[in-house]
């Protein structure tokens, strides 16, 4: 096989694979706490030989992450929390410490303050949150304060604190699911946010630029094919040309 087709192949790969990321992203569009995933390419150099040029070829190196914060819809809900500014929420997802930015919690059976897939929201002290069965009233402040009312007069009660956390190096991240990241190199509290009760972060996908980077990524794949095909004509054409000569 000769370098020409090597080399196509490598980018009709890499091409299938971006198509991938794009299809993903406009998949979950509407995805609460989505971040917009980017395919990132690295070139790599094969040896052909001492007597030949070595062969640049690219492939995938791996994934960035559209980190701005996406647009807050209030929904009201009481457990419905989005985060202003820097920051993740932080759950115990059954493969460990997750951070997230769908807000989108409720109350388990035993309590504690859950996301959608079950996983406990934690606090500031990493611990599961729990809300007394005699609460009436959940208050959450801007710095992530819970309080609690239970009638009758009583004043609200301070049940604890959501722990906003953050990385120091966001390439580190690592996406888990299409709502959750795991951070190898660990998490820190974060400084600069505010925790906005009875709203949701919407994903921040624009699926208009997604479309179009998607036709974009078709029309390359086409046009490489395309290149593919008369290469294996010109090779077949030289094979017949030997053969016949």
């Amino acid at each position: 096989m000769s370098n020409a087709i090597y080399a196509m192949l490598g980018r009709q790969q890499g091409l299938m694979q971006e198509m991938q990321v794009v299809a993903n992203n406009i998949a979950n569009s509407s995805t609460t706490g989505y971040k917009a995933d980017k395919a990132m390419f690295g070139e790599f150099l094969v040896a052909t030989g001492s007597q030949s040029s070595s062969l640049s070829m690219g492939g995938l190196a791996g994934h960035s992450f559209a980190m701005e914060q996406g647009a807050l819809k209030i929904t009201g809900g009481e457990l419905d929390l989005a985060i202003q500014g820097d920051g993740f929420f932080l759950v115990d997802a059954p493969q460990g410490q997750r951070l997230t930015r769908a807000g989108h919690f409720q109350l388990s059976t035993d309590g504690q303050l859950v996301d959608a897939n079950g996983s406990a929201l934690l606090g500031e002290g990493g611990a599961p949150i729990n809300i007394p069965q005699n609460a009436s009233q959940i208050r959450i402040s801007t710095d992530g304060t819970i309080s609690i009312s239970s009638g009758d007069g009583v004043p609200p009660e301070e049940v604890g604190k959501i722990g906003i956390v953050t990385v120091d190096q966001e390439a580190s991240l690592i996406r888990d699911s299409n709502s959750y990241f795991s951070a190898p190199d660990g998490h820190r509290p974060a400084e600069k946010h505010e925790v906005v009760q009875g709203a949701l972060e919407q994903s921040n996908v624009s699926p208009v630029l997604e479309v179009a980077r998607m036709i974009e990524v078709q029309r390359a794949y086409e046009a490489g094919q395309a290149l593919f095909e008369r290469e294996d004509q010109r090779i077949s054409q030289t094979i017949s040309a030997i053969r016949n000569g």
